[in-house]
């Protein structure tokens, strides 16, 4: 099997342009299961093709299994990807399908035909070896299209949203398979693009968030917003993006500044004046600095009373309710702008129209400079990418 070593790989389609991809460093182990996730225009596609050389690379070194593959044809990478269109052969069946790529690197028939056998076993298509795609429903093609990968035993296994053209039910339950499978490779390397967040945190072991350059950009910034384990990212963002991406519903934002730092944190007052102390360091702020407050929708709560956990009250009316079943959303106007309440299970709804304080957890505060980087709290270090 092979790791996989990014080093500042970068990709620019017109000449003195601003780069789609730019600057990307990652080394991806033996067996680690690594997912881009991002919004539209990211790059995360460009930088699977780069990996699986459909694209070419414009700068930067990239290495499978310690070996340099910028030159490198597609077949002599040591890869197999799984694309968003199925890209079956519609007059092959399924074990034709499954067995072209090793009928073209010449694997002896013997051989072949074991591997097909045992792969359809294990995605449990082996009642479906005869028929042809067009017979086949979404999610038995798209198990089919992992299938062709998974017989080539590639050290690298590369998936291009390969559930985004699946129904829910079917998306969660292929989720799922794809994780078993991915386990059952042992040492495989998984790269796996997406832009959907609940893909990304559930299959990821290491996931990636890639930021698209800013509309008008005349310069380069780095691709990855923010790399590691997808519960750090939710909980310890490092700047307002990723803040922002993750999380549904999205983290609320409030405008502040910096009204007193302090040995045990920072007062900050919002639009209304009403103050918030927050656990931050106050080294890197200044007296009158503008920040901005992220404080997201499970870790508000309505004032019921005194609380050492929570921040002072703000004061807030219900615009409107969204009961989702499992959980009820509870949309406020509050100081500077609107906010977003998850109610806690089995509390009882407000009414719309209904004056409600709220407060939030201090300890799971989010406070963002001027620039809009992640200020750390008290006694915590930065992430490490």
């Amino acid at each position: 099997m092979a790791s996989v070593q990014l080093d500042r790989i970068g990709k620019t389609y017109v000449e003195g342009g601003v780069p789609t991809v730019h600057e990307v460093s990652l080394d991806i182990a033996e067996g680690e299961f690594c997912v881009f996730v991002g919004p539209s225009g990211c790059g995360k596609s460009t930088l699977l093709r780069m990996i699986a050389g459909l694209d070419t690379i414009s700068t930067g070194e990239l290495r499978i299994g310690g070996r340099r593959v910028n030159e490198l044809a597609p077949g002599e990478r040591d890869v197999a990807m799984v694309f968003q269109s199925y890209a079956l052969y519609p007059h092959l069946d399924v074990a034709e399908n499954l067995g072209f790529g090793l009928r073209i690197a010449r694997v002896p028939k013997p051989e072949a035909r074991r591997r097909i056998e045992e792969v359809a076993r294990l995605l449990q298509i082996d009642h479906l070896l005869q028929r042809k795609p067009r017979e086949l429903s979404g999610g038995q093609r798209q198990r089919v299209a992992i299938g062709r990968a998974l017989v080539r035993q590639p050290g690298v296994f590369l998936f291009d949203e390969p559930l985004s053209n699946l129904d829910a039910a079917l998306r969660q339950q292929t989720r799922l398979e794809i994780a078993r499978l991915h386990r059952s490779q042992d040492r495989a390397c998984s790269i796996y693009v997406t832009h959907d967040q609940v893909e990304a945190m559930t299959l990821a072991d290491r996931m990636v968030l890639l930021q698209p350059p800013p509309p008008g950009a005349t310069e380069a910034r780095a691709s990855v917003a923010q790399c590691g384990a997808p519960l750090t990212l939710y909980h310890r963002p490092r700047n307002l993006f990723v803040a922002g991406f993750l999380g549904s519903p999205r983290m609320n934002f409030l405008p502040a500044q910096v009204r007193e730092r302090r040995a045990d944190g920072v007062v900050l007052a919002l639009g209304d004046g009403t103050t918030l102390t927050a656990p931050m360091r106050a080294d890197g702020l200044a007296d009158g600095e503008t920040v901005t407050v992220g404080i997201r929708a499970e870790h508000l709560r309505p004032v019921r009373g005194d609380d050492p956990r929570l921040t002072e009250p703000l004061q807030t009316q219900v615009q409107w309710l969204e009961h989702l079943g499992d959980q009820s959303l509870a949309y406020l106007s509050g100081p500077g702008g609107a906010l977003v309440l998850r109610l806690p299970e089995g509390a009882a709804s407000p009414s719309i129209g209904e004056s409600v304080p709220v407060a939030a957890l201090r300890d799971q505060l989010h406070v963002f400079d001027a620039r809009g980087e992640a200020v750390l709290r008290l006694h915590e270090e930065a992430p490490a990418c």
